[in-house]
């Protein structure tokens, strides 16, 4: 009865929700441009008020760069210690001139049958945040208290790298250790059917300088007797993958694994289609591993991918040049219990044993983050699958992400927590775009989704 009260209050109080999310969307909290830097106190000052009006001892926390919101409920119950985790801060509006209205007057609008939040940050990542914010409010309003021990942590440098995240947690890591994380800054799988990211890809950038001539040389003078290092380099790179697109650097696939029977299965079931995925890009054939699924092949695969290749003259017109060195930036996605450090060492040692006498290599490490996956044995992640399916009415996809998202790699790195991340937006969502949207009912029931989640933990 008590979570039939809280979602009661939440829908009831719908249109009052909303109007407080555009109240945070019109601040402009630019996280990239200093200009902007006074829009991004605001915003974090607006939710610490906010978070202190549902009772929270809320503050605003300095950084070097942007300032943090932390807020803590006094709630000392039976349940877990969440820690919830979002950012307030947002891309540039830019290009201005390709938005239907300004970015930062929200306003609902309705098409093709779909009510949409239409602003800056909308979706990515105030109206995620908010949700949360929403449902917590609700509890507070139905029951005079947060359900839980609840910690709130809202970042404002996000979208330019996080660089003072990892200080600050260094520095309040009694603080903020929680039981369990939760992160709403993911996708649903589509409109109607939600989904927990359970699988993130770590990520390894190299850069690899091969060099050979102690100056650039006339291909007509030298050519055919000196060692070119763009085709070396070229060689190189093409003996990296065999004819069935795996990976030939040795050890390559230690501790890759295999996926889980029970979520190959799902992804096998779900409702996706290959040729649309790639036909929207241009493209018709998978490139990844032969026999495998292009959801494995993104969501659970390792790869090596070239980035970039620098040597020579690259400027207009030609120039008969044999350069004296040529380059290479590398990105290695890596999954399960990858090692980073062994993966880079055993790059590094492929590249060299390639290359003659004449030729020696130098490296650039661009950083690393290990892969993370949350055990499907969690009790957290199965409360979690029990409250989406009860509000949606469909099960929740256990899906991979193929990119990185630092901030659960610190959270588990430096206060040993896992991280649930559950979101609410949707493929044309179109974040970091023009015309930014969040659908009213990735709101509503985004909100509606948490105080399930809050209520299960707390039994």
């Amino acid at each position: 009865m008590a979570l039939d009260q809280v979602l009661a209050t939440i829908d009831k109080n719908l249109d009052r929700s909303i109007e407080r999310l555009f109240s945070l969307l019109r601040i402009e909290s630019v996280s990239t441009d200093p200009a902007f830097a006074k829009n991004c106190r605001a915003a974090a000052e607006w939710l610490a008020k906010e978070l202190a009006s549902l009772g929270l001892d809320a503050s605003v926390r300095d950084t070097e760069g942007h300032p943090m919101v932390v807020a803590h409920s006094k709630t000392q119950g039976a349940g877990p210690h969440v820690l919830f985790y979002g950012h307030y801060d947002v891309q540039p509006a830019d290009p201005v001139a390709l938005w239907e209205t300004p970015a930062f007057e929200p306003q609902v609008k309705t098409v093709g049958g779909r009510k949409i939040i239409v602003g800056r940050g909308s979706a990515d990542d105030k109206g995620q945040l908010m949700t949360f914010v929403e449902a917590l409010r609700a509890f507070v309003e139905a029951e005079g208290k947060s359900p839980l021990r609840v910690t709130i942590m809202l970042e404002g440098e996000e979208e330019t790298g996080s660089p003072s995240l990892a200080p600050f947690l260094e520095a309040n890591k009694s603080e903020l250790k929680a039981d369990v994380a939760l992160v709403c800054d993911t996708d649903m799988w589509n409109d109607t059917t939600p989904a927990i990211t359970t699988m993130l890809r770590g990520l390894l950038l190299e850069e690899v300088i091969v060099k050979a001539a102690d100056r650039d040389l006339h291909s007509g003078l030298f050519g055919g007797a000196a060692i070119n290092p763009i085709r070396l380099l070229g060689r190189i790179i093409a003996s990296i993958h065999d004819p069935e697109g795996r990976i030939a650097i040795p050890g390559f696939y230690d501790g890759a694994g295999e996926l889980d029977a029970e979520i190959k299965a799902q992804w096998t079931s779900l409702d996706f289609s290959e040729s649309k995925f790639l036909g929207e890009i241009g493209l018709s054939q998978p490139a990844g591993e032969k026999g495998r699924h292009v959801l494995e092949q993104l969501w659970s695969r390792p790869t090596c991918d070239v980035n970039g290749i620098i040597g020579g003259y690259t400027g207009i017109g030609s120039k008969t040049v044999i350069p004296a060195q040529a380059s290479a930036k590398f990105s290695f996605r890596l999954v399960g219990r990858q090692n980073a450090e062994a993966i880079r060492d055993a790059f590094r040692d492929f590249v060299r044993k390639q290359l003659p006498p004449d030729c020696k290599a130098e490296f650039l490490s661009h950083g690393a983050s290990p892969a993370l996956q949350l055990p499907l044995d969690s009790p957290y992640l199965k409360k979690a699958r029990a409250a989406l399916a009860a509000e949606w009415g469909v099960p929740a996809v256990l899906k991979g992400s193929g990119g990185s998202i630092p901030i659960v790699g610190n959270f588990k790195r430096d206060l040993g927590m896992d991280s649930l991340l559950i979101g609410f937006g949707v493929d044309d969502d179109r974040i970091h775009s023009p015309n930014e949207k969040y659908n009213v009912s990735s709101f509503h029931k985004g909100a509606r989704s948490w105080a399930r989640l809050l209520d299960a933990l707390r039994s």
